[in-house]
């Protein structure tokens, strides 16, 4: 392995594309990374939910937003919006949507989130 690597994410190594979602991934030195774009209306019950199958969103979320508003409800009760240039970490249980007109673009840093979200 190499000390440095960069990868462009014009070339992923994966691509997933729900409903409203482009999910791109690069992995690298043993780091995954996404960006993460979702269009106005996206909802996750309604786009990803039936992709994972579960009630709410299972995935442990660390990243920073780009672009747009995003609203997360937590299942604890918790209800915040996410805005561009907010970092952010979102624990399991939790629904969200797209405010606005604008799409939603972000990164996300979990390894295991960026393995597993929007995962057919």
């Amino acid at each position: 392995m190499a000390g440095l690597e960069v990868r462009d994410f014009s070339a992923p190594d994966e691509t997933r594309a729900p409903d409203k979602t482009k999910v791109d991934i690069v992995r690298m030195g043993g780091a995954s990374v996404a960006r993460m774009s979702m269009q106005p209306g996206w909802r996750w019950s309604e786009c990803i939910k039936p992709v994972a199958g579960t009630d709410s969103c299972q995935v442990h979320h660390v990243g920073v937003l780009l672009s747009g508003t995003l609203h997360v409800a937590h299942e604890d009760g918790t209800e915040q919006d996410i805005g561009a240039g907010n970092a952010y970490v979102i624990e399991p249980g939790h629904e969200a949507w797209v405010v606005g007109d604008e799409p939603v673009v972000g990164y996300e840093f979990d390894a295991g989130a960026v393995e597993e979200y929007a995962k057919s």
